[in-house]
């Protein structure tokens, strides 16, 4: 499985589509704006750019990446105006992987800019748009040109699946049961990954540029502790149960593995320090309950499925077809239900602000 050709969420604006199944993501993003409304408006306060610059990396669609620019617009406008400066032109480039559905969000620029100035008016600077696809792992951008980078819940997937974890049985992610061999692989993905992004970022910041990413993590520094990986365990019970069932092959589950790996604020820090290009201005991390992926339609355990279907399903499918899938995420509904009925069940978000100093 190439990593780069399968991982996206699932496009358009259907029922199962990301762009409707991302309450979590916005709960999150918008659980951060303190964070990043201090980011930008210290980036803004230092440096009073006529053009300001702005990558939100892993933009995915849908109404969230909506969320993070008229955030920055509105926060960016009300500084200027303090100051009795002129609107800056604002330049955002939206990035992910080459099979995001870039055209949803292009499709809604019109509307976006509408509502927006209908909220704040029309004084302030024109807007460019442009998609740029590709790995975060890699450049992406000229040299210097980057005032502030946004990413949410985004660098949590990695550039690949780990080597030499094909012991993994029974698993398809880091688990209790998991080989200490297979915890080693993950994190030393993770660390080369995350050394590349910042490496990389701190080419195309120019000095003085801030960063605001917010992970899907942990607390714990047990990299299998349930925060974390118990969202996989419970769909890896509902691929085995189709196994026993005769549905799919257990070489199969055996050897599918998801490119993740969910950091704490310790492992976040040691790569940012080790790296060097940053300082941290602040790193936390925060939780929200898995039913904020409900709606008030349907039962949590159903909304939470239908969430991580949203953004599993596109590699579950290279693994093990098309075909499966309604079964799979209706065996997974009901297993979240019966957890969740008995446990307390919450992701955990870490987040830091970053300042490029060389």
């Amino acid at each position: 499985m190439k990593v780069v050709e399968v991982l996206h969420m699932n496009g358009g604006i259907g029922d199962i589509s990301y762009a409707k199944n991302s309450l979590v993501q916005q709960k999150v993003i918008l659980m951060t704006k303190p964070i990043t409304e201090q980011a930008i408006t210290d980036l803004y306060c230092s440096l009073f750019p006529q053009n300001l610059c702005i990558a939100d990396l892993g933009c995915s669609s849908g109404a969230n990446t909506f969320i993070v620019v008229s955030e920055l617009i509105k926060i960016v406008e009300k500084e200027r105006k303090k100051h009795g400066f002129q609107s800056p032109e604002f330049h955002f480039n939206f990035n992910d992987l080459p099979g995001n559905d870039f055209n949803t969000i292009f499709q809604s620029l019109d509307i976006f800019q509408q509502d927006l100035r209908k909220q704040i008016g029309e004084e302030f600077g024109p807007c460019f748009f442009s998609g740029v696809s590709g790995s975060f792992y890699t450049r992406l951008f000229p040299s210097n040109s980057l005032h502030f980078v946004h990413s949410s819940y985004s660098l949590m997937w990695l550039s690949q699946v780990p080597d030499a974890v094909e012991n993994n049985k029974g698993n398809i992610y880091m688990a209790s049961t998991s080989p200490p061999s297979v915890i080693k692989a993950y994190y030393k993905q993770y660390e080369k990954d995350f050394s590349n992004f910042l490496k990389y970022r701190s080419e195309e910041l120019m000095k003085g540029g801030k960063m605001v990413l917010t992970f899907l993590g942990r607390e714990s520094e047990d990299p299998t502790s349930k925060e974390c990986c118990y969202i996989w365990e419970l769909l890896a019970m509902a691929l085995n149960e189709l196994v026993v069932e005769g549905l799919i092959e257990e070489e199969k589950v055996d050897s599918f593995n998801i490119p993740q790996y969910t950091p704490s604020p310790a492992d976040v820090k040691y790569v940012v320090e080790k790296e060097g290009s940053f300082t941290i201005n602040q790193l936390e991390a925060t939780r929200v309950h898995w039913n904020a992926c409900n709606d008030k339609y349907k039962n949590v355990g159903y909304s939470v499925s239908r969430c991580m279907r949203a953004v599993a399903e596109p590699l579950l499918v290279s693994q093990f077809g098309e075909e499966l899938m309604d079964l799979v995420f209706h065996k997974y509904e009901q297993i979240i239900s019966e957890c969740m009925s008995k446990a307390q069940t919450e992701f955990t978000n870490v987040i830091v602000s970053l300042t490029k100093t060389n």
